[in-house]
């Protein structure tokens, strides 16, 4: 074959013509990689700084969303204050007293070992996590005894000073 028959024949130009496309495509999908992450990246930079460019409130709409003003729906740590039946009542942070509705699914464990429903007793440290139902009490599905914090230390700690009265007899 002669070198101007490869150049006009069919195949050579349909390969031309794959891989111009090929390039042309490579080009289209990185340009739309670009644009599609500056878009991303403004909209990421104008939801951060909405409240500061447009004089919204300082902490934003929803203040501190995931701060104390909530109560968790699907849980509680506390105390237990009352025992009736198969209710457990519970008092959280910020002395937020839930109901805590016990069924026979329930599970109850205190360190490694199951225990029953009766074996709890008031003043008990416990978590609970379970499924809220429409009255807002929690469907308990564990539940897990804890042992209470310690209590805060009242003792002062030591000091190098002797206590006021004696005589320093350290020689220097």
């Amino acid at each position: 074959m002669e070198k101007n028959n490869i150049f006009e024949s069919k195949v050579f130009k349909t390969v031309i013509l794959s891989i111009a496309g090929l390039i042309i495509l490579a080009f289209v999908f990185g340009l739309g990689v670009f644009v599609g992450t500056k878009k991303a990246d403004f909209s990421f930079r104008w939801a951060d700084e909405y409240h500061r460019n447009f004089g919204g409130p300082q902490g934003g709409f929803f203040g501190d969303f995931m701060g104390n003003e909530f109560t968790n729906g699907n849980g509680i740590y506390g105390q237990i204050i009352t025992i009736n039946g198969q209710v457990l009542t519970i008092k959280g942070r910020d002395n937020v007293e839930k109901n805590i509705l016990v069924s026979d699914k329930t599970t109850i464990i205190y360190q490694r070992k199951n225990i029953k429903l009766s074996d709890l007793k008031i003043d008990d440290n416990v978590v609970v996590i379970g499924e809220p139902d429409n009255s807002g009490q929690i469907q308990a599905e564990l539940i897990r005894v804890i042992p209470a914090p310690p209590a805060p230390s009242s003792k002062t700690p030591p000091t190098n000073n002797p206590p006021a009265g004696t005589l320093n007899t350290q020689s220097n």
